[in-house]
């Protein structure tokens, strides 16, 4: 698989870790859209780190991460079911001059939502953005909200994702008490080698010789942004027909865009009246 992510653990350090790698999906994230390169780059490391996160949603439900700002990159919106279905977009200005992850965002805050069926409420946290990467963004967050020391390399370009996840387990310290920083300096060789189009097997053997590593099966990431047809139609049932004719009549069409997917519904009267006769009786 070229879309995938896969857990492994370091057995005699107690380090657990993942690698993420992307090209089709990523491909298709970025289909029409035509960003300026650091903002391409932004959402590609925002992409394997959304993926690295919702790896470990074990129930039906759905993750999606946001940062917000008042720089040139207003937002940017990652989104990913329990099935590692991932859909993404930016919000930019059209000509950028710099690739500082500080200057692109300006001030702001990362939004992370967790919506599970299994949950009464949503999940949320909200806290400001502190770091100077994508990587020390969502490192610093680990370390504030899950207190587990974690580490991430991130390699993102028009072409590929590749991201790298470590993360110091509880009995490491006794394991090894070099390990951890032994572990970060051989993972941060991943720029040097250019390991990251090599099968996952290969990386970890490279980065990891002297470790005893376990690799657990791949998961395949699909692109999350299949055509639904149904649940615009059944938004504009929810508006009523009088809404939805009130708009045909001054726009002589309904236009409804999907941003995060990057589609445009188009529909004339003929494919309303469609969408309201297949809906049966409306009550108002």
């Amino acid at each position: 698989m070229s879309n995938y992510v896969q857990r492994f653990l370091l057995e005699n350090l107690d380090i657990r870790g993942a690698i993420v790698h992307l090209d089709s999906v990523w491909q298709d994230i970025l289909s029409g859209r035509n960003y300026p390169d650091p903002v391409t780059h932004l959402l590609g490391e925002m992409s394997a780190v959304t993926l690295l996160l919702s790896e470990n949603l074990k129930q039906t439900g759905r993750l999606t991460i946001q940062l917000t700002g008042n720089g040139p990159v207003s937002m940017l919106v990652l989104d990913c079911t329990e099935n590692l279905q991932l859909r993404g977009m930016a919000k930019c200005a059209r000509q950028i001059e710099t690739d500082s992850v500080p200057e692109l965002l300006g001030h702001g805050q990362l939004i992370l939502t967790l919506d599970m069926l299994s949950m009464r409420e949503t999940y949320q946290s909200i806290v400001p953005l502190n770091g100077g990467t994508i990587a020390e963004i969502f490192e610093h967050y680990f370390n504030q909200s899950e207190q587990l020391q974690t580490r991430m390399f991130l390699i993102a370009t028009n072409n590929a994702i590749f991201g790298l996840l470590l993360q110091k387990l509880p009995n490491a310290d006794l394991l090894d008490p070099d390990g951890w920083t032994r572990a970060e300096a051989l993972a941060a060789t991943i720029h040097e080698f250019q390991l990251s189009d090599l099968p996952v097997e290969e990386i970890l053997i490279r980065l990891f010789y002297q470790e005893t590593v376990r690799i657990f099966d791949a998961r395949n990431v699909q692109y999350g942004c299949q055509a639904n047809p149904a649940k615009i139609y059944a938004m504009l049932r929810s508006l009523g027909r009088k809404e939805v004719d009130s708009i045909l009549q001054e726009f002589g069409e309904v236009v409804i865009n999907d941003d995060i997917c990057n589609r445009e519904y188009r529909l004339d009267a003929l494919a309303i009246d469609a969408v309201f006769k297949d809906a049966g009786p409306t009550i108002h």
